[in-house]
């Protein structure tokens, strides 16, 4: 079973091509107006159910947890997930929501740049308006090879594609901690004249070093929940300009399906089962078609 969920060359299926929509583009445009001014708040979903329904509580976009849709999948996260349950889960966000739509494709699911373009073109024609892409334990040649790919990859669909580069300086410790703000600016400086639109450094949550890489980094600014972060108001008046749950909600939603259901097998009770729950004809009205 494990053998599933290892990653799979995108040649390995083929995706419609379709014409860009003018929504598409819309989209595209919206979402790289979010990251302009105040914080773009993005509580991450997982499916396209998952995904409706925090756009029906006024998210104004939607971003992907890798892990969460890595998941659901039965994978575990960490560039595993083979790339056509990816493109199939993208494809159905997209028809799920009208919000703009950003995609965490982890490390591209490939070392080779070549392979991570034909993936985000493959991401970008199933709706994506956004990605994520991060470094990891990995060179940052290698991630900058990969976002010139990226980048053609997005011209030759025509969309003005948002891609936020994530840095994991801080989250596996890459620099001695004395170094660490200004490893990340070397970092932030050459992805940008790679070709990033935003930085996304997780780990990250002393005050002092999060107004420095926002002032200095010469690009957005994204955080990620930790314990100790400062709340989105002062986020915002730090400079930063997107904070992401990340897994946490994936998180949240399978520890309670964990908890009602050892309750429910240690003794049957229907009770517990409703305490919380979105009530059967608010998830069909949520869910039907529009």
């Amino acid at each position: 079973m494990a053998r599933l969920c290892r990653a799979a060359p995108v040649g390995a299926f083929h995706v419609k091509e379709p014409a860009l929509t003018v929504s598409h583009a819309t989209n595209a445009q919206i979402f790289r107006g979010l990251h302009q001014d105040g914080l773009l708040i993005l509580p991450n979903a997982w499916d396209a159910g998952s995904a409706r329904l925090i756009e029906s509580l006024g998210a104004s976009a939607i971003a992907t947890t890798s892990a969460g849709v890595a998941w659901s999948h039965g994978c575990a996260d960490g560039d595993l997930l083979p790339v056509p349950l990816l493109v199939a889960t993208v494809t159905e966000i997209a028809r799920a929501i009208r919000a703009p739509l950003s995609v965490d494709v982890e490390g591209g699911y490939s070392s080779d740049p070549r392979s991570v373009g034909e993936t985000v073109r493959a991401v970008v024609d199933a709706g994506a308006v956004g990605i994520n892409v991060e470094d990891g334990a990995l060179p940052p040649d290698l991630l900058c090879a990969k976002l010139e790919r990226v980048r053609s990859a997005a011209q030759q669909r025509g969309v003005d594609l948002f891609v936020n580069v994530r840095t994991d300086v801080y989250l596996r410790g890459l620099a001695p901690r004395e170094q660490r703000v200004e490893e990340t600016l070397a970092r932030a400086a050459r992805y940008r004249a790679a070709g990033a639109d935003g930085l996304f450094v997780p780990g990250l949550v002393d005050r002092g070093e999060i107004r420095t890489i926002a002032v200095r980094a010469g690009l957005p600014l994204n955080v990620l929940v930790r314990p100790g972060l400062p709340d989105a108001a002062e986020l915002a008046g730090l400079g930063v300009r997107r904070l992401s749950a990340g897994s946490d909600v994936a998180e949240a939603a399978l520890g309670r399906v964990a908890a009602v259901v050892s309750a429910f097998l240690r003794d049957g009770r229907s009770e517990p089962l409703s305490e919380g729950a979105l009530p059967y004809a608010d998830a069909q009205a949520l869910m039907a078609v529009r």
